[in-house]
């Protein structure tokens, strides 16, 4: 495991600014000038709404990695909040929903056709005790009444608009590039946190300086007594589960942890790491691309930290996955293991690895008159073949990685 200087995490206190920092002034200035650029770019007529057009997409995210890089090294230079700066503050105390500066945390909330899911929500992040965040919503050209909902009922919310449905995974990446905060936190649109979720989420990042992920725990929306998730775990044979799923919550995972992953349904990511490594995979399209943001983070030094007070109430049924998930789920393990396990892991658990696909592609033989038989079956086909295209990139992944095989090894489950 990496060691990482605490004193490059600390805030730096404005008494020791002098005249001598003019990195900061120039950085500074670049990074108004490409907000000033991003700021004047058109929206497309009949619509005042802030539009990710995806032919201007190329554009934007140049203008959007100018203000990040820059503002990455003003971040480094000005916070990095240690734990013992860090203290909750009565709501009253923190600036408005609306923030003018740039805000500690972005929450961003993908949505597609969520139009009844959203006012709980957005309401919800009304509620929050920390409060300096900003709120962004982005619409993946969904056909619902979303946009004309968020436009006249939140208008203190961020809103993107997609012309067209580009996925989940793609619609993170623009948010992210567009938001203007230190963290970037993803949030489902058919979510309800509690009023100290981001409090709570805040307090774990700045206790946290290694870590890159911070997540939440999820909990059936509808029994709210019954986890979700938390936090990930990976098996040695390359399967990813849910902690404590369906478990009744009796807080037996209150302990604040290391966690393989974080669901990307609510979890907070570093913004400089985040760039540094991409965000997410845009060929996962949905499902398990965070799993693997988690695993390439852990192979550059970082952790996943699991929140256990961020509590937030998930609409999923006890019954689990439905058939578009289970082509995404079968296709991105397989990419998952390909790209980031490291050699020597990767031959020491391949039986394991072979014996769990070859488990699934069984029994989904077995059911083959289930659709969502059928799509993990097709799934796992579409693995197989993307493999050239998943191989290229694990050769950059393995060569970049800062820890060794046995730092992985520890983190792996034999559930």
């Amino acid at each position: 495991m990496t060691e990482r200087n605490e004193n490059e995490l600390k805030p730096t206190p404005d008494t020791a600014k002098s005249e001598e920092v003019k990195p900061a002034e120039v950085r500074a200035e670049q990074v108004r000038k490409a907000k000033q650029r991003l700021a004047g770019t058109p929206p497309p007529a009949g619509n005042s709404n802030p539009i990710v057009a995806d032919e201007t997409y190329g554009a934007l995210r140049e203008d959007n990695r100018v203000v990040m890089r820059h503002q990455i090294a003003l971040n480094l230079e000005t916070f990095r909040a240690a734990p013992d700066d860090f203290v909750a503050r009565p709501a009253q105390e923190f600036p408005p929903l609306a923030v003018r500066h740039a805000p500690f945390m972005s929450v961003i909330v993908p949505n597609y056709n969520g139009a009844r899911f959203l006012p709980t929500v957005l309401d919800a992040l009304r509620r929050q005790t920390f409060r300096d965040f900003e709120a962004i919503v982005i619409d993946d050209a969904g056909t619902d009444e979303s946009v004309a909902l968020v436009e006249r009922d939140y208008p203190e919310v961020r809103l993107l608009v997609n012309r067209r449905n580009v996925g989940f995974v793609r619609a993170c990446n623009i948010a992210a590039d567009a938001a203007d905060g230190r963290i970037i936190v993803l949030l489902n649109s058919d979510t309800e946190p509690e009023p100290t979720w981001l409090e709570e989420l805040a307090r774990t990042v700045c206790a946290h300086p290694d870590a890159a992920v911070v997540t939440s725990k999820l909990l059936l929306f509808d029994d709210r007594t019954r986890l979700h998730a938390a936090g990930d775990m990976l098996g040695v044979d390359g399967i990813p589960r849910n902690r404590g799923v369906w478990e009744t919550d009796r807080g037996q995972y209150d302990g604040a942890t290391d966690v393989f992953s974080g669901c990307g349904g609510a979890t907070a990511y570093r913004r400089d790491v985040w760039q540094a490594l991409g965000g997410f995979d845009e060929d996962f399209w949905m499902y398990l691309e965070d799993v693997d943001f988690a695993f390439r983070a852990r192979l550059a030094g970082w952790h996943a930290v699991f929140a256990p007070g961020a509590r937030v109430y998930h609409h999923l049924s006890a019954s689990g996955g439905d058939v578009l998930s289970s082509y995404y789920v079968g296709r991105n393990t397989i990419w998952t293991i390909v790209k980031n396990m490291p050699r020597r892991l990767l031959l020491e658990n391949l039986p394991g690895i072979v014996a769990a696909q070859l488990r699934i592609a069984l029994d989904a033989l077995r059911n083959i008159r289930g659709a969502a038989a059928r799509q993990r079956l097709r799934g796992q086909i579409a693995g197989i073949l993307g493999l050239p295209r998943q191989l290229r990139k694990r050769r950059i992944i393995q060569a970049e990685k800062r820890v060794d095989a046995a730092a992985i090894r520890q983190q792996l489950t034999h559930e």
